[in-house]
């Protein structure tokens, strides 16, 4: 399958080229040229079906034509050591726990499907040391950076916004060493996100080095998060619950959603998508006026939302023919200021004793105030409470207890290189690798 520039301005790329490349020369976004149908017994047999098994149907539709069935089975199930289960949080309103992997976020899927995917390119290549630049707001960096963790002839550079990720995230990227380093950026992921593009389109850099990125503007990274809302839907059947599913995504730079909708567009029986944000309301604000006007991020406790330029927008633009009627009728949006955030964290606890973290609690309370009668609400929870330690326990008032996985993290020595947030000094570290 060829995989086209959401600019158009260049020629398609094959599958190998596009995930090696990350982003297409004229700076837009990898889409695959087809999106697949799946047939109707699929649907109808999805409830009896593992996790694993459902998603290597959808991966079949992506990359089946390029890559062996055997190849791509192994790199599916090998990504899949883990479950997504859906629990009952309210009345008619469902939590997809997307944190039950090893760094406890629903990037994991992402970070590892890619991770083996890009290996597999790269041996195939003959290629040799391989550069990863990712950008984070917080969870893409941990869990690209354990995918890749001792990955031979590859090195992954994660830039993060100083003091702006969770302590605990921080530490599950920084405390990796070997070929992981961890570039703290005095800025925001904003500029992390812009550093990143702008070294893929600068030749000089590219001329040297073998560059490629691992953020969700690669179709590695974002497609087989689709993965998950198939799954979410066959736990529903099994519940006779699936009718009328509306899915809420907490969302940032939009490669989560993305992966939703194209599961939609495959045939996945969700009714509509609701896009959560928190203070930095960049989609919100297109969804009302019909104008996309990005602008500087703000910090807020969610902070893996806070992006002010989400790259994946363009995704959704052109899964749409670029009209703004569409994707109104097919995702509304909403805004959570840090003191709604907090209170839903609060209430939820208290009236549950379900715990969600600040993303999954923007998820929530979308669906609390959005959900009509007869539909059922899915809630993506993004990562394990925990990873937001300090400000969890601050909002409920109690200990919150470590996961063992997190814990191991916590052991490491923070290892880390400051630079500024202009690209003329960021090149110049590269170039001296």
């Amino acid at each position: 399958m060829k995989y086209y520039s959401t600019n158009k301005q260049v020629a398609p790329a094959s599958l190998q080229e596009a995930v090696v490349k990350g982003l297409a020369a004229d700076r837009g976004l990898f889409m695959p040229e087809k999106i697949k149908a799946l047939p109707t017994e699929f649907y109808e047999n999805i409830d009896k079906m593992s996790f694993q098994e459902i998603a290597y149907v959808v991966a079949d539709a992506f990359f089946g034509e390029d890559i062996e069935a055997d190849t791509l089975k192994a790199i599916v199930y090998d990504t899949l050591s883990f479950d997504a289960p859906v629990v009952p949080v309210s009345e008619g309103i469902y939590s997809l726990e997307l944190y039950h992997g090893p760094t406890l976020a629903f990037k994991d899927v992402g970070g590892r499907f890619m991770a083996r995917l890009l290996s597999y390119f790269i041996k195939k290549q003959g290629q040799k040391d391989v550069k990863v630049l990712v950008a984070t707001s917080g969870d893409t960096g941990s869990a690209v950076a354990n995918g890749f963790l001792g990955v031979e002839g590859i090195h992954v550079y994660v830039l993060y916004p100083k003091g702006l990720v969770s302590p605990i995230q921080e530490c599950q990227f920084t405390t990796l060493g070997q070929n992981i380093t961890a570039l703290e950026v005095d800025g925001t992921f904003d500029d992390c996100q812009a550093l990143v593009k702008s070294a893929f389109m600068d030749e000089e850099l590219n001329a040297k080095l073998n560059l490629t990125s691992a953020n969700s503007i690669n179709v590695a990274r974002f497609l087989p998060q689709a993965f998950y809302y198939f799954y979410a839907y066959a736990q529903l059947k099994k519940l006779g619950k699936e009718k009328e599913m509306v899915v809420c995504v907490p969302s940032g730079n939009f490669g989560n959603i993305t992966a939703g909708l194209f599961g939609k567009k495959m045939g996945l029986p969700i009714k509509r998508f609701i896009a959560a944000n928190n203070r930095n309301d960049i989609f919100l604000n297109y969804l009302n006026t019909g104008v996309y006007t990005p602008k500087p991020s703000v910090s807020t406790i969610a902070n893996a939302m806070d992006v002010g330029d989400p790259s994946n927008f363009a995704r959704v633009l052109d899964l749409y023919g670029e009209s703004w009627e569409a994707i109104k009728g097919e995702i509304s949006g909403c805004s959570y200021d840090d003191e709604q955030i907090a209170e839903t964290v609060a209430a939820t606890y208290k009236a549950t004793g379900y715990l969600l973290d600040p993303h999954g609690a923007c998820g929530y309370k979308a669906l609390q105030e959005q959900l009509q009668p007869g539909e059922t609400g899915v809630f993506l929870e993004t990562a394990h409470p925990a990873k937001f330690l300090e400000t969890v326990e601050n909002i409920i008032g109690e200990k919150v207890e470590i996961p063992q996985k997190l814990q191991e993290f916590m052991k490491g020595t923070k290892q880390s290189i400051e630079l500024g947030k202009d690209f003329a000094g960021f090149k110049s570290y590269l170039m001296g690798k």
